[in-house]
């Protein structure tokens, strides 16, 4: 596996402050995506013993919530074995530390796969530049959801997911500026 960046005390990819560890390669080549230096599988950096290591001291903090795994797209062919082994290991050394994951891949096409078994919340589904909003939590797009996993995981039926933060997408409104309100005196 290959990596861009470690990004430390992070508050917008997810719950609290966390680590974010960017990976190298994604298929989906999203228009308007905000990280396209990720898109080669080999870009970037090798993810070696210094890399783990650093990502290990932030988790070593209290008030680190946990890591997000994004890119680039966790799932590409070239990063799925090494994250899941990844997750595994921290799951074993941190189980109160959540894990975070962005793929562009959707939660029907994925939800099968064993690294599903520690991934806490879910970023599913290719950004869409046409439904952007920046008002959106932890999404940049409105197709994109937010899905609990393991909540998800332990329904009868795992297809239809529950959502980490409701579907507040529905109701949002934009209001409009009164026409009495000038910009310019």
């Amino acid at each position: 596996m290959r990596y861009h960046n470690i990004t430390k005390d992070d508050m917008l990819n997810g719950d609290g402050l966390r680590v974010v560890l960017w990976v190298a390669g994604c298929s989906h080549c999203c228009r308007e995506c905000h990280n396209p230096i990720t898109w080669d599988p080999d870009g970037g950096l090798l993810f070696d013993q210094a890399a783990k290591q650093e990502i290990f001291e932030q988790l070593d903090k209290s008030y680190i919530s946990g890591i997000t795994f994004s890119g680039g797209d966790p799932l590409h062919p070239a990063n799925r074995l090494d994250v899941r082994e990844f997750m595994a290991e921290i799951k074993e050394k941190y189980p109160h530390k959540t894990i975070w994951l962005y793929t562009g891949d959707s939660w029907e096409n994925i939800m099968q796969y064993p690294l599903m078994k520690y991934v806490d919340v879910l970023v599913d589904g290719e950004f869409h530049a046409d439904e952007k909003d920046v008002k959106l939590l932890w999404k940049g797009s409105a197709n994109q959801r937010v899905i609990n996993v393991q909540e998800t995981l332990r329904q009868p039926d795992p297809v239809s997911p529950i959502l980490h933060c409701g579907n507040y997408a529905d109701s949002y409104k934009v209001t409009e500026k009164p026409a009495s309100v000038g910009c310019c005196g």
